[in-house]
């Protein structure tokens, strides 16, 4: 088995904090640079797992780093380079306290949300008569809170504008941004054979102008449906076929485990593990239509401090 990337511990020049997140670990870099680290851990259920996916990080990697490059035209984002397979570096923003997620089809939460009778969903409505997995007659937007901690939460337009978490005017284009963003990787996606069911988008602002930040379209914040077949097991009353992080969470509930008090994570095996891992790859290379190359994993903490020691060194 490959090794994994779980932990960075690095001390980079002008560094000036490390934030952790569950698969991300980010360098500031006089307040000027971000090194975004995107590591192997993967997390369900709001728990980081206890094994890395060898791989994982460069595949979340390189899917966004391809997908920030194909929705530039629409907004502007905050990727400047991408000197090692696991790292994007980018312009320092101050994120908005809000995520925003848009639907395109009643899955996921939105569906469990459906299944115990609630028929608004971040002060949206979802039409009577749907069933999982349905196409909604036009995506819908259910941003949440960002979390410092804890789970994210459901929110409304409303309240988003209410709280002042975002201004009016703002919050506005980044509504106008995610459709627009949603659009364009729903077609990609078609052209590759698959559904982009639904994804997250982040924004932040550098000298007062708005960015497309964090990752894009990938598995961990997006789900997929293979298009092949899917009209067919709607009408049988079957499962999709999915490309996202879902299978994780349905092998989790299967033993067990939903991050309730209490419940012990499973055993991740090394067959698990490894399945993981080939399904990430997967999907790269479904979504991307690019042949997954490996990168060199014997050293990667060496491979990855001095890549970017180096993209530092040529933009003092």
């Amino acid at each position: 088995m490959s090794k994994a990337l779980t932990k960075t511990e690095f001390n980079f020049p002008g560094q000036k904090s490390l934030y952790k997140g569950k698969v991300r670990d980010v360098y500031n870099i006089n307040d000027d640079f971000l090194v975004m680290v995107v590591s192997d851990r993967i997390s369900a259920f709001d728990v980081v797992l206890p094994k890395g996916i060898p791989f994982k990080g460069q595949v979340l990697n390189q899917i966004a780093e391809k997908f920030l490059d194909a929705t530039s035209d629409i907004v502007p984002n905050w990727k400047i380079a991408v000197p090692d397979p696991n790292v994007t570096v980018g312009h320092m923003c101050e994120g908005y306290k809000v995520e925003m997620v848009i639907r395109g089809y009643l899955t996921g939460h939105a569906w469990r949300e459906y299944r115990d009778g609630k028929r608004t969903l971040c002060g949206v409505a979802m039409p009577e008569g749907m069933i999982e997995n349905q196409k909604f007659p036009e995506p819908i937007l259910t941003p949440t809170t960002k979390a410092d901690v804890g789970h994210d939460e459901d929110i409304s337009r409303e309240d988003i504008i209410a709280q002042g978490l975002v201004d009016k005017t703002e919050y506005e284009m980044l509504e106008d941004y995610t459709r627009k963003l949603f659009q364009r990787g729903t077609e990609i996606a078609a052209e590759m054979g698959l559904i982009l069911v639904d994804t997250k988008y982040e924004f932040g602002k550098k000298d007062g102008k708005i960015y497309l930040i964090d990752e894009i379209h990938t598995p961990d914040s997006s789900r997929y449906f293979y298009a092949d077949g899917y009209q067919e097991r709607q009408e049988a009353g079957e499962k999709q076929k999915q490309l996202s992080k879902e299978f994780v969470r349905q092998w989790l509930i299967q033993n067990g485990f939903q991050g309730k008090e209490g419940q012990i994570i499973p055993e991740m095996n090394e067959e698990f593990v490894g399945s993981v891992s080939d399904r990430y790859i997967e999907l790269f290379e479904n979504i991307t239509g690019d042949t997954f190359e490996k990168s060199d994993a014997s050293k990667i903490q060496s491979r990855i401090e001095n890549a970017v020691n180096e993209f530092l060194k040529n933009h003092k």
